[in-house]
């Protein structure tokens, strides 16, 4: 090798070194590109994947823990399933409450706008509830199928058929043989016929849920259109301790 090689090849080698530090950015300048990338890919999978939820109501204990001096559970809710099938008996679906369930319904947002946007940024995130009538209930009947209460023994009927529904902890009382009052003094209603592309959807807490129930006199008789389901629950995220599956188990069978 000749003495201009070797200074042609030492050269090449301090190019290369220092287009390798120029290339090299600092880390504080590639932090924003970073940050976006993040929030482009969380923007993503809350649009198209599933998202975490908060319970804000008790109308779905025990299964899910959100009333007053509980501990509100965070739930994630998939979208995946819905995209091919849709919802089935015994699914824990979150949804967009019809007009009509909204008469009550106000924002839980501040009248300042800083502290507002905050909030709806927490929210997109689950880690506070959105500012929508988003409700979360088990599905009971669905489109074509007949639902009402009770039979002698105070169950719920599906095309005459009672359900299996372990899941149910607090219910109103049950007197056999006797006149039992109508929702929301007793379990009695129904018959309703559920339309083709809806749901009936009640909480698991039945004495203190404002379900398919409260909203019979409606449009829909208290349905629910498919369309308006936002996902499936399927994990408890939080607290810590109650982390776990959250079960859809269809009372149907039996």
């Amino acid at each position: 090798m000749t003495v201009s090689e070797s200074d042609d090849e030492g050269s090449s080698r301090r190019r290369g070194r220092r287009r390798a530090k120029q290339k090299q950015r600092p880390f504080w300048q590639e932090l924003p590109v970073l940050i976006v990338i993040a929030a482009v890919i969380a923007a993503l999978t809350v649009s198209f994947i599933g998202r975490p939820y908060v319970i804000p109501s008790e109308s779905m204990e025990p299964t899910l823990h959100g009333c007053s001096g509980c501990t509100g559970d965070r739930i994630y809710v998939q979208k995946l399933s819905y995209y091919w099938g849709d919802p089935k008996p015994g699914d824990v679906v979150v949804f967009v409450g019809p007009p009509s369930w909204n008469t009550r319904y106000q924002s839980i947002r501040s009248s300042n706008t800083a502290v507002r946007g905050v909030q709806n940024f927490f929210s997109f995130f689950g880690l506070v509830p959105p500012d929508e009538n988003d409700l979360v209930k088990r599905v009971i009947a669905v489109g074509g199928q007949t639902v009402q209460c009770c039979d002698d023994q105070g169950r719920i009927l599906v095309d005459g058929k009672p359900l299996d529904e372990p899941y149910v902890k607090s219910d109103f009382a049950w007197n056999p043989g006797k006149q039992n009052a109508t929702y929301p003094a007793g379990r009695v209603f129904g018959p309703v016929q559920v339309p083709e592309g809806n749901l009936w959807v009640m909480g698991d807490n039945r004495n203190h849920s404002a379900d398919s129930r409260a909203h019979v006199a409606d449009d829909l008789q208290g349905t629910v259109p498919v369309d308006n389901v936002r996902g499936k629950a399927v994990f408890k995220i939080w607290p810590p301790g109650r982390i776990g599956p959250v079960g859809a188990q269809d009372p149907q069978t039996n």
